[in-house]
């Protein structure tokens, strides 16, 4: 199954043992690993060399397979992944007849260079590949081939304008006050004092317009 329409120049098709990031992970993070994975395949690398596109900040995308055991969410592992290798990777997770997609933007560590740091993480759910929601489109450099594809999982259209750093503060943002909100609804549901919970409400009603605001 080929998700995405790549020309013969970019394909690699090579199997990737599970152990080649044992000196990243932990006994239980190998653990899973195997409990997990069955297969690692690195598929295609896009770069100026495989696709004849320039390249400024994403030197190169990797796509990798990565085909499942059970249907469930990886994410903890495709961190320690992306965390060990230096490029922009794409990974296609496939279980049975169903995929979903997941790449990280990130930036190298300061300190350890041996270690990416994950900025933010844009991810799909579970779809038919016959669908075809998403595609890799090689046009004007590998930096936008990449910004137009975490444009296409992100699902907001209106923002492809935006540089990459942008779109991730938006993310973070409208995140972080999902979470502020799902938080102050928890603890409305659980008080018993009448005017902390007026308060509490008042809180409430600020952060939802505000990001009512921010996702208009």
């Amino acid at each position: 199954m080929e998700l995405f329409n790549l020309p013969h120049t970019a394909k690699v098709n090579k199997v990737i043992p599970k152990n080649t990031f044992d000196s990243y992970t932990s006994t239980k993070q190998k653990k899973l690993f195997s409990e997990l994975i069955a297969r690692i395949i690195w598929t295609h690398k896009l770069s100026t060399d495989t696709v004849n596109l320039t390249a400024k900040d994403i030197k190169e995308i990797q796509i990798f397979r990565i085909e499942l055991k059970v249907k469930q969410d990886i994410q903890p592992i495709l961190d320690i992944i992306d965390k060990a290798i230096p490029y922009s990777i794409i990974f296609i997770l496939v279980f049975e007849e169903l995929v979903r997609l997941s790449t990280s933007s990130k930036h190298p560590h300061a300190v350890n260079e041996d270690n990416a740091v994950i900025d933010w993480t844009f991810k799909t759910d579970w779809f038919l590949p016959a669908e075809k929601k998403y595609d890799l489109k090689l046009k004007i450099s590998i930096d936008a081939v990449y910004h137009d594809f975490c444009v296409q999982l992100s699902n907001k259209p209106s923002l492809a304008t935006k540089p990459l750093n942008d779109i991730i503060a938006y993310e973070k943002k409208i995140n972080a006050l999902e979470k502020e909100i799902s938080k102050l609804n928890a603890g409305i549901a659980n008080c018993k004092q009448f005017n902390v919970k007026v308060e509490m409400n008042l809180k409430l009603k600020e952060l939802e317009k505000e990001l009512e605001e921010i996702k208009a």
